[in-house]
């Protein structure tokens, strides 16, 4: 597995690592026994960074990869995240206090059965806040030794200086694929600027470049995306229509799609890195792959043009989620 610097940290992490929001079933539902399964041949074959968060099954998928990593911690990269939340009567909403920020690690930490965090995100900025006093906490923890690096997730430009400033972020996390490329406007050159890792989720489009997406009949009843505008009807079939440059690069290069949409967010920058999310092996070792695949600069332009910018028909959240990102 090639290795790309976290940021200012001074450490080495793979360039892809493990989406984890699949495994408690966010998508549709999956064994307990595949997931642990499948993290633990994540680090046979290299890819040691696990990327959590405690939104991600109320805590549940926090617990599992602490069952998964029992006896093993230190072949792992953990990485998880805090503020995302939902209010007593379960509606979405953002908690970036000072005292919520200890309050949220301390319950991380116990989930996962660890006693440090390798890399902590915000994962949604609190617009009540100041970022300096969310990041302000955020680096009491790294003093205390209850995580080693922080980073935020979703963050504007402007936030993402003031952040840095206050407290060095290692890591800027926000959806960058061939179909959501809104990040490279301002946030991927800024990472670039101040040293910072930029990480990738979604890289495969929420799997529509993943293969199994054929239509609105593929997606499960209770499926989330059936939810995002960019899965429904008709804008569904013609967002399908994006796979097919791809898939002439794939059959030329001898890939899956998947493996080329992966590679192509690798060839954005030294500091990217992608974290596709999956709880089958197969998948897992597929995506894995894709950090081999090396595309020309040719094949990266050619592929900018048959899908640029805004090709994708419906916003990448549905309203309500995209009222809740930091712009």
């Amino acid at each position: 597995m090639r290795m790309r610097k976290l940021g200012g940290s001074g450490i080495d992490v793979p360039v892809i690592g493990l989406g984890c929001m699949v495994m408690p079933g966010f998508y549709a539902a999956g064994s307990e026994e595949e997931s642990i399964a499948t993290l633990h041949r994540a680090a046979e074959i290299g890819v040691t960074m696990l990327d959590s968060s405690d939104l991600y099954g109320n805590g549940k998928n926090e617990e599992l990869i602490g069952r998964a990593i029992a006896g093993r911690r230190d072949g792992y990269f953990i990485v998880t995240k805090f503020g995302n939340v939902r209010t007593p009567d379960g509606k979405p909403s953002v908690d970036g206090r000072p005292d919520y920020v200890q309050q949220a690690c301390e319950a991380s930490l116990k989930r996962l059965n660890i006693d440090t965090i390798d890399l902590y995100y915000q994962h949604r900025v609190d617009p009540t806040v100041p970022i300096e006093e969310t990041v302000g906490a955020m680096g009491r923890l790294v003093e205390q030794g209850k995580v080693r690096f922080i980073g935020l997730s979703e963050a504007a430009p402007g936030t993402i200086r003031r952040g840095h400033a206050t407290f060095p972020v290692a890591a800027v996390q926000t959806e960058y694929s061939l179909w959501s490329r809104d990040v490279e406007d301002e946030v991927l050159p800024l990472t670039k600027e101040l040293g910072i890792a930029f990480v990738a989720y979604s890289p495969l489009g929420r799997g529509i470049f993943g293969g199994e997406v054929t239509g609105a009949d593929s997606l499960a009843e209770g499926d989330r995306r059936r939810d995002h505008p960019r899965f429904q009807g008709a804008a569904l079939e013609r967002n399908l229509k994006l796979l097919e440059p791809v898939r002439a690069l794939a059959e030329k290069k001898d890939a899956t799609v998947a493996q080329i949409a992966i590679a192509w967010v690798l060839a954005r920058g030294d500091n990217v890195i992608a974290i596709p999310g999956t709880r089958k092996i197969p998948h897992l070792e597929a995506n894995a792959a894709a950090a081999a695949i090396e595309l020309s600069p040719q094949e990266v332009a050619a592929l900018d043009a048959a899908i640029p910018p805004g090709a994708a028909e419906g916003t990448r959240y549905p309203a309500g989620q995209l009222a809740m990102l930091n712009r």
